[in-house]
Parts: C-alpha cells; structure tokens; sequence
C-alpha cells in the first residue's frame, strides 16, 4: 500500500525553498546538505524503519507517493529545478534496483 507525502509546490521559489519545504515535510536531519545529492540519499532509504535520514518510512516492497499540488506552475517557475525533481526521483528508483532492492518512490503531478 503507497503512502502519500503533500509537498505544495507554490512554497517552491528557488533551491533553498525547495530543500528548506522537503527537509520539513519529510523530516531530513540536521546533516542534509541542502542539494540534490543529499535529497537522492535521505529519500533511498525511505523503507528503512531504523533509519534517520526521514521521519517518513514506508515497508519495504511500497513506495511513497510524492504528491505536488502546482506542478503546473513549479515548471513554469523553477523549469531545472522541477526536472531535477523528476531525475533525481527516477534516480532514487535506479539505484535501489541496481542493489536488488525494489523502487521506493514515486511522483504525482497535480494543479
């Protein structure tokens, strides 16, 4: 069963917002690093239960929902930071697969 996490893109202006809206809705630790790398490794390890790098976990075998209410308006605002989202969340899923391990995340667009 997926879980659903919002992330409300109209609080997305530039990198820092986007990292800053993330790491409080997914609960990053003080560590993150604040860019695309760090996000690429908090969210790889969404199903592990003892992790730290989220408050968010989800069984292993399910996969977290990334919902983005103004994505419409996010590609219009911030075009390479709206398909570094998409990439980096296409990169999460291949990096999980080529350890064996099954695709963890996934994007829903909204208006």
């Amino acid at each position: 069963m997926p879980k659903n996490a919002q992330i409300d893109a109209s609080k997305i202006r530039d990198w820092d917002s986007f990292h800053e809206h993330f790491s409080e809705t997914l609960g990053f630790p003080e560590l993150y690093g604040r860019n695309m790398n760090a996000w690429v490794d908090c969210m790889t390890y969404l199903d592990d239960p003892n992790g730290t790098m989220t408050t968010i976990h989800v069984e292993t075998g399910a996969v977290l929902v990334l919902c983005v209410s103004g994505a419409r308006d996010l590609k219009k605002r911030c075009p390479k930071l709206y398909d570094a989202l998409i990439e980096c969340t296409a990169f999460v899923n291949y990096r999980r697969i080529a350890q064996g391990r099954p695709a963890v995340l996934a994007l829903s667009f909204h208006e």
